[in-house]
């Protein structure tokens, strides 16, 4: 839900003011850092930060999420690049525009391949946004791009040639094919017109335009996909004088006052004793500026474009002059294409100095700390419910050296002391990466000094995370007395291994540390899966959960997708699923068909054009549209229903439309066995949805308000936690599971009296077969010590609104005895 601008536009005057102070300056220090390493399930994403700009390369699905974590600021953010218009590395960029929007960013200018810039009038009517322009850069190899930190020259790779032509009657084929899959999908290219969000406009924000791709684009978007270009980036930081030293200046007998100035500046400079002072005597070396390359060689297709590269020569060991040496190499090429021998050969050709970093699936850290923390402290309550997460790749601090404190160091902290600037031999070809591990936040810096930050990366303290729980007060005594009721209790129970409902996001609108957006996976059985809703990052909370090699198996095991309603919180993560089950299908060599998505019909506007003019998608999903399945009036051809029904282990699905934006739906799913599950998807609380759910076993309610928010949830169209649980109760649900909460309920929402014991709280990451569920709500106690400083703000803001609410109607008292008199 895009927020009303009210402070935009301030904030948004005072960037202009501080950026126009500082753009006659070259920075002192810039400091390349890894924000997403390209680990499979985590973006591939580097951020090249100054003390007045910043840069991104590269922004895939979860950098955004990692942005906010670690407290990467992007107010200052003005220009993305992008190597290939692929999923992996643009995922990111719809949130991410938001959150540069809500900060006060006027202004974002992308560079890389042409019609990348397309991307946000295909998603206009799901990712709003009104108050950012957006750019797109001339990236033609024969311009370039400067300002007062950088210089960026455009490289552009091509496929061989002969490559080039198989390549086009491999498209034809792919083409032909997805021509039959739109005519099963019942699918053109069109245009959405709908309003997703006009339910909250307040007036000032206009509907989003409704204007339509014209043909002419959509055959310039043809060309750019069958070209398939990749965007190799030359970077070099503005020369900057050298630095005054204040040492010399003494002994050259330089008084304090404007004489330092004119040092500092360049110019000669006479004392008072007739002495004649040079510039150059007084200060450092001037800094000609380091240059690195960002490279991104998607397939052996390009190495040929790449090696035999003329402007890439001039900074490898063929350089003229020595400044002319490129200082350091990102690479975003894939490893299998690192590994091969004209690639390893190209790199031989750099200069020993030259040090190189791989931004790819030969990494392991998938970025985050925050979610291994909560895990850490959850799974002592329960390691059923919540087990360590199969991500292994963020090394834990006992395992590391060093006496690392792990937070983020800012560039002007550095401590250069831990730069470590041992070269590795050419000939070797070794890399950053068979030296030391590469994980979120390892840090090059290029200026004032360069080299590796050895201690940068994050780390895990899981003992300090275990401790700090342990320490609470009252914690202990309320953990044990919880073991014990659980063992008790679970002894009533025959509990069956299946259904699993595994939650990977159970937040709202934005993805924050600890709750991801929604995406809800529903484990039928150990071959059987089907994902409930799918926001940004889905396909990545999969890999961090089970581990990569059982995430592929999960993968591969879904059969079916549903998608409630066409916000972006809800769907924006659904390409990213697709392309991790295709990718893990043909990893396992598993011929599968195309998962069935659940959705509304309009999904198709967006889907379309992505396939059509970005990645060949189509062929990996067939749609069954969710008003077909409205409860009893079902228009979906009984036989393809049937059919499906008994692929998925259903003897039922059906779907009512809730009271959210239009097209919003809610779902029912019953299973052959018996046992039945409604999803409600965003909603306020809504009859339709009571009838759909009647007797079901779980219902899985959105919980976005808490009651005092009433009137807000009212506007948003949202349910608060009373009301949610109200539904459960008049559709006679046996177990109700509380999800979607707003993002102000980070850790917990608050509590009232409607929190019955068949109540449950939905955390990331947590796993519960359906007969566990009367065993969730013994937690309770437990989690209000453990998150007792959250619960205390949560009720402190509570008291506030309240004596605001009493003020304003205090005030307003005389009024309304006027009115009356």
């Amino acid at each position: 839900m895009p927020k009303e601008p009210t402070h935009i536009a301030v904030a948004q005057k005072q960037r202009l003011k501080i950026k126009q102070k500082s753009a006659k300056y070259t920075p002192g220090r810039v400091t390349l850092q890894i924000l997403g390493t390209g680990a499979n399930g985590a973006p591939g994403s580097v951020y090249l930060f100054s003390d007045q700009s910043r840069y991104l390369f590269n922004c895939g699905e979860g950098t955004q999420r990692l942005a906010h974590e670690h407290k990467t600021k992007l107010a200052k953010l003005e220009h993305i690049f992008i190597t290939q218009p692929k999923w992996k590395n643009i995922g990111g960029l719809p949130g991410t525009a938001l959150t540069i929007q809500d900060v006060g960013v006027p202004q974002i200018t992308l560079h890389g391949p042409e019609g990348l810039n397309e991307i946000f009038p295909a998603t206009r009517r799901f990712v709003v946004i009104r108050d950012l322009k957006i750019n797109m850069a001339d990236c033609s190899e024969t311009t370039t791009f400067e300002d007062n930190a950088l210089r960026v020259e455009y490289v552009h790779l091509h496929k061989s040639v002969s490559q080039s032509g198989l390549e086009k009657d491999v498209q034809a084929s792919v083409e032909q094919r997805s021509s039959s899959i739109s005519s099963r999908n019942g699918e053109s290219l069109v245009e959405d017109d709908t309003d997703y969000y006009a339910h909250e406009q307040s007036g000032r924000r206009p509907a989003p335009s409704a204007k339509s791709i014209s043909s002419a684009t959509q055959m310039l978007l043809k060309g750019f996909k069958s070209e398939a270009i990749s965007m190799c980036y030359i970077c070099r930081l503005q020369p900057r004088p050298g630095a005054l030293n204040l040492d010399k200046c003494v002994k050259n007998g330089v008084p304090p006052g404007p004489l330092l100035g004119l040092l500092k500046n360049g110019e000669d400079v006479t004392l008072g004793n007739g002495t004649v002072v040079k510039s150059v005597d007084v200060c450092e070396p001037d800094d000609p500026g380091p240059i690195f390359l960002v490279v991104d060689c998607p397939s052996a297709d390009y190495l040929e474009s790449l090696a035999s590269n003329p402007r890439m020569k001039k900074h490898q060991k063929f350089a003229q002059f020595d400044d002319d040496a490129a200082c350091l190499v990102v690479h975003f090429t894939p490893k299998d294409v690192m590994e091969l021998p004209l690639y390893k050969r190209w790199m031989e050709d750099f200069t020993p100095s030259t040090q190189h970093i791989q931004v790819n699936d030969s990494n392991s850290c998938m970025g985050s700390t925050a979610v291994h923390r909560i895990q850490y402290k959850l799974n002592l309550l329960s390691p059923d419910f919540f087990p360590l997460l199969g991500d292994r790749g963020t090394p834990s601090l006992c395992e590391t050296f060093g006496n690392h404190q792990n937070k983020k160091q800012k560039s002007e902290d550095i401590n250069f002391a831990n730069l470590n600037l041992d070269i590795a031999p050419a000939n070797n070809c070794k890399t950053v990466n068979e030296n030391r591990s590469i994980g979120s936040l390892s840090s090059y810096y290029l200026r004032p000094k360069k080299g590796f930050d050895s201690t940068s990366h994050i780390n895990l303290d899981t003992q300090e995370f275990i401790d700090e729980t342990m320490s609470l007060p009252q914690f202990s005594d309320a953990l044990k007395e919880l073991h014990q009721k659980l063992q008790i209790e679970k002894s009533n129970y025959t509990i069956r291994d299946y259904p699993q409902v595994l939650f990977l996001g159970t937040g709202s609108c934005i993805p924050n540390k600890t709750r991801n957006t929604s995406g809800i996976l529903l484990q039928i059985s150990d071959t059987k899966n089907i994902l409930l809703d799918c926001g940004e990052g889905t396909c990545g909370q999969i890999t961090r959960f089970f581990g990569q090699e059982k995430a592929n198996k999960v993968l591969t095991e879904i059969d079916a997708i549903y998608i409630s309603h066409l916000h972006a919180d809800h769907h924006i993560g659904l390409i990213g699923v697709l392309q991790g089950r295709r990718k893990a299908l043909d990893l396992l060599r598993i011929e599968k068909a195309p998962l069935i998505l659940f959705a509304p019909r309009q999904i198709l506007a967006w889907l379309a054009f992505y396939d059509r003019f970005f990645e060949n998608i189509k062929d990996e999903y067939v749609l069954v549209p969710n008003g077909e399945l409205i409860l009893n009036e079902t228009t979906f051809a009984d036989e393809k229903r049937i059919k499906i029904l008994s692929n998925l282990d259903m003897s039922d699905i059906s779907t009512c439309l809730v009271r959210h934006c239009p097209n919003a739906f809610g779902v029912s799913i019953t299973h052959e066995s018996g046992y039945k599950i409604t999803y409600s998807g965003d909603t306020m609380p809504s009859e339709k949805l009571v009838e759909l759910g009647k007797n079901s076993d779980v219902l899985i309610h959105e919980a976005t308000m808490e009651d005092e928010l009433a009137k807000e949830a009212v506007v948003k169209m949202h349910s608060t936690t009373s009301q949610a649980i109200q539904v459960g109760k008049d559709m006679k649900a046996k177990h109700v599971i509380l999800t979607h909460f707003s993002q102000r309920y980070a850790k917990l929402p608050r509590f009232n009296d409607n929190f019955a014991d068949n109540v449950s709280i939905a955390f990331d990451n947590m796993q519960v077969k359906l007969d566990e569920l009367p065993l969730v709500p013994l937690l309770y106690p437990a989690l209000k010590i453990m998150f007792a400083d959250h619960y205390e703000q949560l009720e402190h803001k509570a008291v506030k609104r309240q004596l605001k609410a009493e003020r304003q109607a205090f005030l307003e008292q005389p009024k309304l005895q006027q009115n009356q008199s």
